[in-house]
């Protein structure tokens, strides 16, 4: 089984990308207005929050160690890429699901995921993160009733859903989450979705030149900048997040926040991942 997208495809929807990435780099007024009172914040934050702060720290030093907590199982994607292809119009090519192996029915690989048609792949990623969406939302607004006493516990599991959301836009485009490699790249996807415009250039450059080994050592050893990763994700939350102190009020924009935050990682998951395929495909 092999992708037969043709060159012109696959170069048109790299374009596609790369408009995606420069229009990243544009910052309205309105966010750059929105991080003014975090000098104040970081005054008035308290200490039950920046102890939080400083366990979601550890918790992204864990997954870049050993995955921690947070690794995926690849059976369920695999399944949902399986079941696309399967029902997919253009599909032609013997999938596991119509083979037997033992007598029982052999599921995909991720080596076959990795071949799968791009189309295939977007729709996968698409409706996965229409899920993980949709529970951020009701999170958010479950975390949102009591103000500040359940923001600490709001801080840990978004972040833990935006790196299991990373990890599944990996597997989508045939990608190992579980190796250290994809670990570092996760959280440099991470980190550009709740970067500023600065933040956000460096990031690409740097993954532009991911797939060269000694590039991938390089970013591996320059990876003390995930702390910036938590400093930024925290401010990411904005305005949104200062209402969601306030009990009751804290539903309807903890479920924005959230919903908000779990869009950006999905899409900047989906973009970078999207496009390392492409370009190994054009290779």
């Amino acid at each position: 089984m092999a992708a037969t997208e043709e060159t012109a495809y696959l170069a048109e929807e790299l374009k596609k990308i790369e408009a995606w990435e420069k229009d990243q780099k544009q910052v309205w007024f309105w966010e750059r207005l929105s991080r003014l009172p975090f000098m104040l914040l970081d005054r008035l934050t308290p200490k039950l929050i920046r102890d939080k702060l400083g366990d979601a720290l550890g918790e992204v030093g864990r997954f870049l160690q050993t995955g921690g907590q947070y690794l995926v199982q690849q059976k369920s994607v695999l399944k949902l890429l399986q079941a696309a292809w399967i029902h997919s119009p253009n599909s032609v090519a013997k999938l596991p699901e119509e083979r037997e192996l033992n007598g029982e029915k052999a599921e995909l690989t991720l080596e076959e995921a990795a071949n799968l048609p791009l189309e295939i792949m977007d729709r996968t990623a698409e409706e996965l993160t229409s899920r993980r969406v949709k529970f951020a939302a009701a999170q958010g607004a479950t975390t949102g009733v009591g103000g500040v006493f359940t923001l600490a516990a709001d801080i840990p599991m978004v972040l833990g859903l935006s790196l299991k959301v990373l990890q599944e836009m990996a597997l989508c485009y045939g990608y190992d989450p579980r190796s250290e490699q994809e670990r570092v790249f996760i959280v440099k996807c991470l980190q550009f979705a709740s970067a500023d415009i600065v933040g956000k250039k460096a990031v690409l450059e740097e993954l532009a030149q991911f797939e060269q080994e000694d590039h991938a050592q390089q970013v591996f050893s320059q990876i003390q900048g995930w702390r910036e990763v938590v400093q930024t994700y925290r401010d990411s939350f904005g305005w949104k997040k200062l209402f969601q102190l306030v009990p009751v009020a804290g539903i309807l924009f903890g479920s924005i926040s959230n919903k908000g935050t779990i869009e950006d990682v999905a899409e900047a998951g989906k973009m970078l991942y999207r496009k390392r395929r492409i370009l190994a495909r054009l290779k």
